[in-house]
């Protein structure tokens, strides 16, 4: 006999319950809290089960509300299998008509739910693949925070000094930009520059702006049609310190991140266009490729594969389905746009799906779906990337 426990997770406490194959209940179904005292009474459940039957736990995939929990399960040497929620949505829809949900519900539906399919446990994440996975979606974060504070500086220049960021080729994000803002910030303060001002702005970065170009921002600055404001001030002055501290956030985390996939024997960097960061980010997502056995379920998992309809003699495929991991179909997208830049086989096979009359985004989701299966390759094989391979 085997016992199957399926536990509906949530953020303060979870749901318990244990069934036989045949669905006898074995134990009612219980609430425990997400915490020690919590896990200890499950554990006592656990433990009072026949020691010489298996036990296999399963559990809804649900982000970091199981984070604990699954450390807890795994110090104890007991393993368990993530399931994703469509899969418990429909195999709820098949088993009744009726539209009702409560966590005891939901928990009988993942124990059942766990005798009906094969039993995958959880491959347990090494110390520096959850590491890395806390890093790189922190960078990520980050990253767009970033962004927000750059476009709320753009938008109060253009209020204060709308001819600022033309005159640097749209761009604010160059060393020379962040330190005339941060020391400057008014038209009516950059009026004043003067020889001292660039002589001490090139003692500070080691490459700016010629003097012709300084002087030139001066007059401009002198004629600008922008408006100050001792309010607008104080806000770009708030944005740019954002701004600052974020991106000196961004470049900690950058060198945490490649001190930590140092740890880790991964090929995917070997992939021109694909750097450090991106393929530490791809690794961490994916955790474990032992996880597939072919390369169409990776694809499947980064929600890259088309939606397929079939019924009686009619058949078609659909839009992206874009159920997987949300992060690893961005990081593997933006790894495509580049991957085309530096080998002429991506490239080709974008322009071959451009010429069918695909659009670019369409095009590139194949050019990413044909680089994870490269990687897939790479890492099952444990083999670096080699171009003349792919002629």
């Amino acid at each position: 006999m085997t016992y199957y426990v399926g536990i509906d997770l949530a953020k303060y406490h979870h749901e318990c319950l244990v069934i036989t194959q045949e669905g006898e209940v074995v134990s009612n179904s219980f609430t425990f809290d997400n915490n020690k005292q919590g896990f200890n009474s499950l554990l006592s459940v656990l433990s009072s089960l026949d020691a010489s039957k298996q036990i296999k736990i399963g559990f809804e995939a649900t982000g970091h509300y199981g984070t604990n929990l699954k450390n807890f399960l795994t110090n104890l040497g007991y393993d368990f299998m993530e399931i994703h929620p469509v899969l418990i949505s429909r195999f709820s829809k098949v088993s009744s008509l009726r539209k009702t949900k409560t966590d005891k519900i939901d928990v009988f539906l993942i124990s059942s739910y766990l005798t009906t399919v094969e039993y995958k446990p959880y491959l347990t994440e090494s110390y520096h693949i959850t590491s890395l996975k806390s890093l790189t979606r922190s960078r990520d974060a980050l990253v767009k925070e970033r962004s927000l504070q750059l476009q709320r500086i753009t938008n109060l220049l253009d209020y204060i000094f709308p001819e600022f960021k033309p005159f640097f080729n749209h761009s604010l994000t160059s060393a020379t930009c962040q330190y005339l803002l941060i020391n400057y910030a008014t038209p009516s303060k950059m009026s004043r520059m003067n020889q001292t001002s660039y002589d001490k702005m090139k003692s500070k970065l080691r490459r700016t702006i010629s003097y012709a170009k300084f002087s030139k921002l001066r007059d401009l600055a002198k004629n600008t049609v922008g408006v100050e404001n001792p309010l607008l001030e104080f806000q770009l002055n708030n944005y740019l310190t954002l701004y600052s501290t974020v991106d000196q956030l961004i470049s900690e985390t950058d060198s945490l991140i490649v001190h930590e996939f140092s740890q880790i024997n991964s090929y995917l960097q070997s992939i021109p266009g694909i750097g450090i960061i991106s393929a530490a980010s791809i690794y961490c997502e994916i955790e474990s490729f032992d996880r597939f056995n072919h390369p169409d379920k990776l694809v499947a998992f980064c929600g890259l594969d088309p939606a397929f309809y079939q019924s009686g003699e009619s058949e078609f495929t659909g839009k992206m389905v874009k159920r997987g991991s949300a992060y690893l179909r961005q990081y593997i997208m933006n790894c495509a746009q580049y991957v085309l830049l530096h080998n002429s086989t991506f490239y080709d096979f974008y322009l071959k799906k451009r010429h069918e009359g695909k659009k670019h985004r369409v095009a590139l989701s194949h050019v990413a779906k044909k680089l994870l299966r490269i990687i897939f390759k790479l890492e099952h094989n444990h083999i670096n990337f080699d171009a003349t391979k792919m002629i």
